[in-house]
């Protein structure tokens, strides 16, 4: 008999649905119709998390194809290793293999650390996910904003460096490369924006405002059905400029109130999937440690970046709230990978 398919992100969403409203494993599974075995699993890993990889024998590579990839690690500082094995037309080695071999030669620089979560937070992260686990994920939209520079974030550039070379010293400005302030949303499949704030304006209450109304309500929302309107969520986080009585009241006004605005936990970007599309975006814009001589190029890259992101990335994205959500509650509160 042949295999039966996976579980689809629509299937997930009702099984955490239904784990909400109490019901056991087996009556879940007496309801999707499917096996007691796979809504059994479904629940046990979302719970533990990932599984401890288990190591598998690496892939042979002959001593030449060595000496390609340490020179290619040598020439391309910062790059990625699948850049630097497909520099050297080596192809068909898991990144596990790669990462393996470069470890023998070279380094990566560690990311910086997220600040501790203090009992509050966590208790706060808790009763968000209990409060939407019913959420249907797929009407929420995901906002927030990203600063973009000339010369790449700093401390957030990351890449494998040869063992005995240093790392190369990014081409430093009299008075700083400055950068470009960008706004998006991620809503089921689909990106709203990019949209880029006016170089110079700071944003606070009443220009953030007036931000979205020139872009996100004119060019996008305006544009979509009373139905949908009825029915979608706006998110967005703490920043002072959107949590201020002036902006919460000026959404109001728009009918993005109560239950069509999320609430939103503190110190808290983990849980945001639109966090995950400005990484993507940016492991593109920077890739081998790229820097710009303008801030109309960077936009430039941002935008270009943004239209290579297809709705299936998009989807996985907001498709992975559910298990989001079961993560926080496992871990009471604490951080979860992203």
């Amino acid at each position: 008999m042949g295999q039966k398919k996976d579980l689809t992100g629509s299937e997930k969403s009702k099984i955490v649905r239904y784990l909400a409203e109490g019901c056991s494993s087996l009556k879940i599974a007496k309801l999707l119709k499917r096996d007691h075995r796979t809504i059994k699993r479904f629940i046990q890993n979302s719970q533990q998390g990932r599984k401890k990889r288990v190591e598998k024998p690496r892939r042979k590579i002959t001593a030449h194809e060595l000496r390609k990839v340490k020179r290619a690690a040598a020439k391309m500082p910062l790059a990625t290793s699948l850049a630097i094995f497909q520099s050297c037309n080596i192809t068909g080695v898991p990144k596990s293999t790669r990462c393996a071999i470069l470890r023998d030669m070279a380094k990566v620089r560690k990311a910086e650390r997220r600040p501790p979560l203090n009992k509050t937070h966590k208790l706060k992260r808790q009763d968000w996910a209990k409060k939407y686990l019913k959420t249907d994920f797929s009407k929420v939209l995901w906002t927030d904003e990203m600063r973009v520079s000339l010369d790449g974030p700093d401390g957030w550039a990351r890449g494998w460096i040869g063992k005995g070379q240093r790392a190369p010293v990014p081409l430093r400005r009299q008075q700083g490369g400055g950068g470009v302030l960008v706004w998006a949303g991620i809503i089921k499949d689909e990106l709203v924006g990019p949209f880029r704030v006016e170089d110079g304006v700071k944003l606070n209450s009443q220009s953030y405002c007036q931000f979205l109304e020139d872009t996100f309500f004119k060019q996008w929302y305006r544009k979509k059905s009373a139905s949908f309107k009825k029915n979608m969520i706006f998110m967005q986080d703490n920043a002072p400029s959107h949590a201020s009585k002036y902006s919460t009241a000026w959404l109001a006004r728009k009918g993005l109130k109560e239950e069509k605005l999320m609430t939103w936990p503190p110190c808290s970007p983990d849980l945001n999937p639109i966090e995950n599309l400005w990484s993507i975006i940016k492991c593109e814009i920077y890739k081998e440690g790229k820097q710009y001589t303008s801030l109309n190029s960077v936009w430039e890259a941002v935008v270009a970046a943004a239209r290579n992101v297809d709705g299936e990335q998009i989807k996985t994205l907001t498709e992975s709230m559910d298990g989001r959500l079961l993560s926080v509650l496992a871990k009471k509160g604490g951080y979860i990978g992203r």
